[in-house]
């Protein structure tokens, strides 16, 4: 036996040691290029995808469809029901995988695959076989949506330093948040309005497919990813949940997770705003363009800002500032009627969910245990995922029956109880690796 193997044997914190030294000797030799994949691949895909979970044109095509909120809500629930079925599950084939990236891909590849079957079935389905068609499509994709959003996160946190993270993902959610917003309103006002390949909703989606599959062959082609550093040794599913509670007992993360099921409580709403604007304002193409432009544009300039905050003091602070935007926006839409406090309200829940969306799948990588990453991201998703997939349902039957004013209420309620957790209850997590 070679002395050193012979040493290392005896001395596991010395071969643990020597792992972490190489990997980060590894991530800092291919940081550019992981860097640039990262961003490539962040841009052609949050493009694609802020085009079908924006919104505006899911719930305007299934209103269009159903001529329901109730549909509306049912559609946005299926897409979250999948989301909670599939994290746990992910967590459990990744933690163990020295390599992520080729997992990755195929997760990436059958939610893509989701996208094109809307679009086939926008184009050669009608009537119940086209709803039936739709709705399957949206379970599917919300499954595959959170195996994936577990696995690219875990390969994030292996590629892009602590301190780095969220300017990649701040400068990479603007460049593709501004294309988003410039097709979402070509989408509406000429796609969807002039009735493109004879179905513009159809169209929508096939863009939709062709841009986030090329950020996938970037992301394939490109990365180099190290071997982990420490994993843990692989367990039944069964068993690995069984030790949840163990996670619960960092009293910052549990805080986190009681915040974070309240800022997902007040998010159902998001699907039924661009319901209430046109029942307003009177919902067409131009409408569905234009809420979608200042949306998705408030969303994509407020990263230039969100990220290199959360950089320097942490994302903590953003998720706080972007709670109390959701907050101002929830109460413009309220009470506005016109056109000028309506739009007002869109760029408040943009600025609102961007900051959001960065702020809370940034700071779950940094609670605990690197080793443990995987299973906090799989709990954090599958709970967002078990709420957001009830409540779109409650809200629309709650809208169709009782109106839009107890929806409001509820999610202002939700809002603030979110703000008021997150503040008292839950320290910075980098302030605490540093101590």
């Amino acid at each position: 036996m070679d002395p050193v193997e012979g040493l290392e044997i005896a001395n596991p914190a010395s071969a643990q040691t020597r792992a972490l030294a190489e990997h980060a000797r590894f991530v800092d030799e291919n940081l550019k290029r992981n860097y640039r994949a990262n961003f490539i691949h962040g841009v052609l895909g949050m493009t694609g995808f802020r085009l079908i979970y924006a919104p505006t044109i899911i719930p305007a095509y299934l209103l269009l469809l159903t001529q329901s909120t109730a549909a509306v809500g049912l559609g946005a629930a299926l897409l979250q029901l999948g989301a909670t079925i599939s994290p746990i599950a992910s967590g459990s084939r990744i933690e163990h995988r020295s390599h992520i990236l080729p997992y990755a891909i195929k997760v990436g590849s059958l939610m893509r695959l989701m996208i094109l079957c809307l679009a086939l079935a926008g184009w050669f389905l009608t009537g119940d076989l086209l709803l039936a068609a739709t709705f399957i499509s949206f379970l599917l994709l919300g499954f595959f949506t959170g195996a994936q959003r577990v696995a690219f996160q875990m390969l994030m946190s292996k590629l892009i330093p602590i301190r780095q993270r969220g300017r990649l993902q701040g400068y990479r959610n603007f460049a593709g948040g501004l294309i988003a917003a410039i097709l979402a309103w070509v989408a509406g006002n000429y796609l969807i309005a002039d009735e493109w390949l004879g179905n513009g909703y159809a169209t929508t989606f096939l863009f939709a497919f062709l841009l986030t599959s090329a950020g996938l062959v970037v992301l394939q082609t490109m990365i180099r990813e190290p071997a982990a550093p420490i994993s843990r040794p692989q367990m039944p599913m069964r068993e690995r949940i069984k030790e949840f509670p163990i996670l619960l007992q960092d009293r910052d993360f549990s805080g986190f997770l009681v915040t974070h099921c309240f800022a997902t409580m007040a998010r159902v709403g998001a699907p039924f705003w661009t319901v209430y604007a046109g029942m307003q304002l009177g919902l067409d193409g131009a409408l569905i363009g234009g809420l979608s432009l200042v949306f998705l544009g408030s969303d994509t300039v407020s990263n230039i800002f969100w990220g290199p905050l959360g950089d320097r003091f942490g994302f903590k602070v953003v998720y706080v500032a972007s709670l109390i935007s959701s907050i101002a926006g929830v109460t413009l839409l309220a009470l506005g009627s016109s056109a000028a406090p309506i739009y007002a309200a869109f760029v408040m829940l943009g600025v609102g969910a961007s900051g959001w969306m960065l702020a809370s799948t940034t700071m779950v990588l940094e609670f605990g245990s690197s080793e443990d990453t995987p299973m906090r991201l799989a709990f954090v998703t599958t709970v967002e995922g078990a709420i957001s997939a009830i409540g779109p349902v409650l809200a629309g039957v709650l809208v169709a029956f009782q109106g839009f004013v107890p929806l409001f209420a509820i999610v202002l309620g939700a809002l603030i109880v979110a703000v008021v957790i997150l503040t008292l209850k839950v320290r910075e997590p980098r302030d605490l690796t540093a101590t």
